[in-house]
Formats: structure tokens, sequence, C-alpha cells
């Protein structure tokens, strides 16, 4: 077995001055990197529209699907989230949602049913009785948040339309407008 000479020839070592000069080199690089970085982040609130609360549709509170957690703040869960149909920044639901037109809008419900069906919103929103449940979403980003969902079990729209047995799978296609949803 052999081994390496330990020594450490005064050729291999840097000079102080420029190891030195080298460490405030790459300092100065990522305060520089970091300082471009800010600038998006510091005009978000430029563009950032403070979203009304709106109506809240008709719904009783299903305890068993709700959690006791603190809730988000409204301001919060409206103006930070991923919704990538509007925009790859987190801020961009916020300034660009507002385009998405909901009326007229329809959801059609075909294929493997016995009663395909074509529904306007306003048939969506009465079909069952609407419940409130309180979620913990958690992103694989590292974020989480306690908000409220109102609407129904997607249970009582398939039970509506009768998928036959055959059926395996549930397919949603949404709505591609660069107009509305420019993202």
């Amino acid at each position: 077995m052999t081994f390496k000479d330990p020594t450490i020839h005064p050729s291999q070592i840097t000079p102080r001055a420029i190891a030195e000069d080298r460490r405030q080199w790459l300092k100065n690089l990522a305060l520089g990197g970091a300082a471009l970085g800010m600038g998006s982040w510091l005009e978000r609130e430029a563009f950032a529209k403070p979203v009304a609360p709106r109506e809240k549709l008709p719904a009783k509170l299903n305890e068993p699907y709700s959690t006791r957690e603190t809730q988000t703040s409204y301001e919060d869960a409206t103006s930070y989230n991923n919704f990538y149909e509007f925009g790859m920044d987190k801020e961009d639901p916020a300034k660009f949602a507002e385009r998405l037109q909901t009326r007229p809008w329809t959801v059609s419900i075909e294929g493997m049913v016995k009663k395909p069906v074509t529904l306007d919103i306003d048939a969506l929103l009465k079909l069952a009785p609407m419940e409130e449940r309180v979620y913990r979403l958690r992103c694989v980003e590292g974020w989480s948040m306690v908000i409220p969902w109102n609407g129904y079990a997607l249970s009582n729209l398939l039970n509506r339309v009768e998928p036959l047995g055959s059926a395996k799978y549930v397919e949603f296609i949404s709505l591609a407008d660069p107009k509305q949803m420019p993202g």
C-alpha cells in the first residue's frame, strides 16, 4: 500500500490576498443576483388588486370534512396562489382571474353514462345542497393554507348522469382561452 506525500508545497497555496479577493467577488456576485431577483418581488404589490369578498354561496358547514385550524386570511388566500392558466407568478391569478367569464358557461357530461347532460352554471349551483368544508391545502412547494371550500360532492353530479358499470375514470377537460387565461 502506498501513501501520497502529505506535504503541501508553497506553489500549491493560494496567496491570502487572492483568496480574500475571490471570496469578496463571490459575495458581490451573490448579492447582485439576489438584488436582480428582488425587482419583481418589490413591484408585486403594485400590480396585485385587492379582491373584494363576494357573496358566499348558501352552505352549511360539514364538520366531519373540516379542520378546526385557524383559517388563512382572505387577503393571503386570494392574492398568493398557483393557477398556471393565469400565469406563472404567484400574484398572476389575482391580477388576471377577473377576466374569466363564468356566464354563459356550461358543463357537458357525456361518454359512458346513461343520462348525458349539459348544464349551465346556474343549474350546476342548484344540483345539490351546498356544503362548506374547511381544508388545509399543502403544496409541494412547501406552503399551505387553511381555506373554506363551498360546493357539493362530485358523487352528486355523477349520480345524476348514472355512469355505466364499464366506466372506470372521470376525465375533466377545461376551457383553454388565452384571452381570458393568459398563462
